[in-house]
């Protein structure tokens, strides 16, 4: 049974910083690219970042380039997602997912598994 479970969020000033991580379990991480999306409230989810399994391909949102990082610990089968200079703006509920592809991709059809998410909320 595939299970992705998101930690990490909470409530951060303007400025702070959160790590998100995201424990794996039911499948072949350290093989699969894998994703962070967000659903801020009154919108659609929306991409954020992905990586392929090895790292040395990763896509983000041009909202969170330069201040947003993904990673991965394969040996861990978790995903992380390291936000600094967080923005009111950044406030949503936080997705990871598996995707079903061999590379990273922005494409959220692509994505056959998800987390429950986690609440990120910053304040102004």
């Amino acid at each position: 049974q595939v299970q992705l479970v998101e930690t990490g969020g909470g409530l951060v000033p303007a400025g702070g910083s959160l790590r998100l991580s995201c424990a794996t379990s039911g499948l072949k991480f350290s093989v699969l690219p894998m994703g962070w999306f967000r659903r801020a409230p009154g919108k659609e989810r929306e991409f954020v970042g992905g990586i392929n399994w090895s790292a040395n391909n990763i896509l983000y949102a041009d909202s969170v380039k330069g201040r947003f990082t993904i990673s991965r610990d394969n040996a861990k089968n978790t995903l992380y997602l390291q936000m600094n200079s967080l923005k009111p703006e950044d406030t949503a509920v936080y997705f990871c997912a598996k995707a079903n592809t061999d590379d990273a991709t922005a494409d959220e059809v692509e994505y056959d598994y998800w987390g429950q998410g986690t609440q990120v909320t910053v304040s102004s």
